[in-house]
This record gives C-alpha cells, structure tokens and sequence, in this order.
C-alpha cells in the first residue's frame, strides 16, 4: 500500500506539473480522459440547468399512462459524435423539435462551467445539427501550429482559433483583407508570419512600406516589388492597374466561348486559364496606409488622390486578375479622405489587433460584426499577436499568430528566394541585392600534440 500510496502521489505531483508548465502534454495525457468522463457523466443533468432540454412527445406520455409506467422526463440533444482533438473536445448534436441552434450559443458560457472546460464555441452545421467545440487549456497562451494543415492553391495557414482550428487566408474565397492594430499590438508580426507562409508558393509579392522600408525591406528577396515612399508607391501602384489590364486582355483573348465548349471551362479569371497560360497570382501588402492618405500640400493632395484611386481599383477589379489586398494601418476612417470609405468596402476580411480606442475597432467591424467590437477592445495590453478577425458574414473568432522573430522570416525568405518572379511590368520596382555570401565560420586550431 505504501508504494501504491506513493506511486499514486508522483502521478498526481505530475498532472499538476503539466498542468502548470505544459498545458498541452497535461491535456493529452490526464485531461481528455477527465474532460470525456465528466461530459458523459454530466451531459443530461447539465442540460437540463441550461434549458437546453425539451418535453418528452405527447404519444410517449399517453403511452406511459395506458402502460402505467413512470413519466418520461425531458429529453436533451442527442449526441451523434464526440471527437478528440489535441486542443479539447468535439460535440456533434442533433437538436430536438423545437430546439434552436441560438440557444445552444446562448448556454456556451453556462456549458463551459459545467463541464470544467477553458472554453465553449458553437456553430450550426445543417438544419438541426449543432457542432460544440471545447478548448482543454488556454490555446492562445503558447500558439503551436500543427504539423499538418488543410493547405490549398491561395490557402495558407496564418493563426491559430481560441477554439484550437487553424486560421487560415484564403484569397480565393476573401480576396481582399484589413489589418488595424495599435503599436505593439502584434500586427507587424501577423503581417511578417503572412509573409512567411507565402514565400513557397508560386506567388508574386508587392510591398509598400513607407516607413523607409524597415518592416519590408529586410525581406526583399522574396519581393518581386518595393517601395519605401509615397512617390514610388504611386508610380508602382499605377503599374500594377496596367499589369491588370494586361491580365485581363489574355483572359479575354482565352476566355473560349465558343458553343462547343461546356459553361464550367469558360474563362473568367486567371484560375480558368490553362497552367501554362495562368499569369502568376500578385499578393499587395501596404504596411501603413495612412502614410499613403496623408498630405500636406496641393502637389501631395494629387498624389493621394492618385494613390487612393489605384487602391479602389485593384480591390474593385482584381481579384479576377489574381491581385489581392492587404491593407495594414493603425486607423481606417473616413478622417483619411474621400475614397477611403469605398475602398474598406471592398476589403472583406477584417482582423483587429488591440486598439487604443473604440473607435478604431468599429471602423474594422461595425459594419459587419458589431459584436466583435466589445471583443476587440478587450485584448488586454501584455498578450501582443492576439487579435480578432471576422468577416462580411458576420461571424468573428478570437486568433493568435505564432511568434516569427524577423530572422526566422528573413530566413525564410532567403531559402525561398527562388521563387521570386520576374513580372515586366514590375520590373523598375524590382529591389536591386547583391548575392548572398555565406558566413564563413572560423577554423578550430587543432592543439598540438604534446610529446611524451
């Protein structure tokens, strides 16, 4: 017994280590079992507290009378599939006529307490089926991507959910993107881990850092274009509308209308064009647009006016030429100019980084998620790189970024470096580098041998 008794004490000593310095290991090895034991055992009596439960049917009462059997209680959502996953737990319920899928949302924070869980997210699958998530630890404390991810053409994995799914940025299905946060608040890393992610693919990138180019600039070999001023912005930004038109003319020139060909083959973007034809898909990262809708003169007025119009048509127009908008600024209210309300309207995915003021949070979100305002000034201070994102439909998620120091990225760029095209109409804005020379890494003198 006293070495049970002991034996029994290291275990416990050691959940309770896990629990604290690794969240992760403790759920893998202690939690799920715990967490599966007190969802079953508690399911009906917890949905009954929630209000989550409806009557039994009339013919079951009438047949209980006639067969003089007890009365049936009230029946909860039955449960099709509990899942495990290394971050927490999936619920798949089947509701019960007269059950809404609000109400599950509306008892998440209820489930969550009952089922001594750190978290409970829920989102309606079909008609009558409710999909529950719930997180085993705090996911965002310590971010770690898995290994394998549902990666696509244009699809890349960026953060990670408080839920524990991945974040991806699909530019095929949101083609245009905004990024608001204050200083220090983790959107530059956001914005160098986007970078990160890219650099393999067969992707064309274009940066515009006013800021000197310190936030860009350290990943040029990556880039096929740069510009570190609101001048060069201006004449890179007007290339890249005539890059489009020049898009545009090949698709119109393959797009094949002829009767013999079947509708789903006809060309309307660059992803109907033949592989060999296909022009290369171009991603714009704007580091701070407000440097690029500021002036102060009449010459600079112009030049903004001229700026802020080639922005509106790349995000009216170019998504079928595969250009894509990231759009990245402390502020983006109508306080910048005419022209920049019609271009946040075009940027259909919305992220916020902690912000200083309500005001820049509804400027994200107001229009399409009101309720991730009061979520977004809530980021507390000391928990840089969490941010909150949502898109026109309505619904928003609480993210997190792994931390990419900006050596690890230049390095990831310089091993992608390779896959840098070459565009004509980009090519005066290409940045000029030299080769890259390897760090010769001093010899070890070898100590002489010492005679006998």
């Amino acid at each position: 017994m006293s070495w049970l008794l002991i034996a029994l004490v290291l275990v416990v000593a050691a959940a309770g280590l896990l629990r604290w310095r690794r969240p992760a290991w403790y759920w893998l090895t202690f939690g799920v079992t715990l967490a599966v034991l007190r969802v079953l055992v508690r399911y009906g009596p917890v949905m009954d507290a929630c209000g989550l439960t409806v009557p039994a049917p009339r013919w079951r009462l009438t047949l209980a009378q006639l067969a003089s059997r007890p009365v049936p209680g009230p029946r909860a959502p039955r449960i099709l599939r509990l899942r495990v996953t290394r971050t927490g737990l999936i619920l798949r319920l089947k509701l019960r006529p007269g059950q809404d899928a609000f109400d599950v949302a509306a008892s998440c924070d209820r489930l969550r307490h009952s089922f001594g869980m750190y978290g409970v997210t829920s989102r309606e699958l079909r008609s009558g089926v409710v999909e529950v998530r719930m997180t085993g630890y705090d996911v965002l404390k310590r971010v770690q991507m898995p290994a394998l991810a549902d990666t696509r053409p244009m699809r890349v994995p960026v953060a990670l959910r408080e839920d524990g799914a991945v974040h991806y940025r699909d530019y095929r299905t949101v083609p245009h993107a905004l990024t608001v946060g204050a200083t220090e608040s983790g959107k530059s890393v956001y914005q160098r881990n986007l970078v990160a992610t890219l650099a393999p693919l067969n992707v064309a990138l274009v940066g515009i850092d006013c800021k000197q180019g310190v936030e860009l600039f350290p990943l040029a070999r990556r880039f096929s274009a740069l510009a570190d001023n609101p001048d060069t912005a201006a004449e890179l930004l007007d290339a890249l509308v005539t890059h489009m038109q020049d898009v545009y003319r090949l698709i119109r020139a393959e797009q094949r209308i002829t009767a013999d060909v079947p509708d789903a083959e006809i060309a309307a973007d660059i992803w109907d064009l033949p592989e060999d034809l296909r022009p290369v898909p171009v991603v714009v990262l704007v580091d701070e647009v407000a440097e690029l809708a500021l002036f102060a003169s009449k010459e600079e007025e112009k030049r903004r006016d001229r700026i802020i119009t080639a922005l509106v048509r790349l995000a009216q127009l170019g998504r079928a030429a595969g250009i894509y908008l990231e759009i990245c600024g402390q502020r983006f209210g109508s306080e910048l100019g005419r022209g920049i309300t019609m271009l946040r309207a075009q940027l259909t995915g919305r992220t916020a980084h902690r912000v200083n003021d309500e005001t820049s949070a509804n400027m994200a979100f107001g229009d399409i998620a009101p309720d991730a305002v009061l979520a977004a000034i809530q980021i507390p201070t000391d928990t840089p790189g969490v941010a909150v994102t949502g898109d026109s439909s309505g619904g928003w998620h609480r993210i997190r970024a792994p931390h990419t120091s900006l050596r690890q990225a230049v390095n990831t760029c310089n091993k992608h470096a390779d896959h840098t095209p070459d565009l004509p109409a980009l090519a005066p804005f290409r940045p000029v580098l030299g080769p890259l020379v390897p760090i010769p890494v001093p010899a070890v003198e070898s100590t002489p041998p010492v005679a006998a």
